[in-house]
């Protein structure tokens, strides 16, 4: 009998089912959203990821951030303006690495992530 081949292609399809799990999750639990308060147009961003500790809470809600994006687009600072410490902390990680359009000066970029658990 084949029994390892069927214990294989079993394995394969719990991996696939599991890494497409995760990551509907990471792109399901963070939502951002840029305000009006900034000028320019964003051309890249990452999803802020759930924190595993967030998710043992039950943590939800927003974090507001502002960007100082400098002229070629990258981010030069990230301040937070609200929102639990532990999503905070995760949204400014990601935030970190958007890119906005080039422009003549820095900006002020207002963003908010929403951060929800799973359902």
């Amino acid at each position: 009998m084949n029994v390892r081949a069927s214990s294989t292609g079993r394995g394969l399809y719990l991996y696939l089912l599991l890494s497409l799990t995760g990551i509907a999750i990471l792109f399901t639990h963070s939502t951002i959203a840029q305000q009006s308060g900034g000028s320019r147009k964003l051309l890249q961003r990452t999803a802020a990821p759930y924190p595993p500790l967030a998710r043992s809470m039950a943590l939800q809600g927003t974090v507001r951030v502002e960007a100082v994006v400098a002229p070629d687009g990258s981010v030069r600072t990230v301040e937070i303006k609200g929102g639990h410490p532990v999503l905070a902390q995760a949204a400014a990680k990601a935030i970190r690495d958007w890119k906005w359009e080039t422009a003549k000066s820095e900006s002020r970029e207002t963003v908010e992530v929403k951060f929800s658990p799973a359902e």
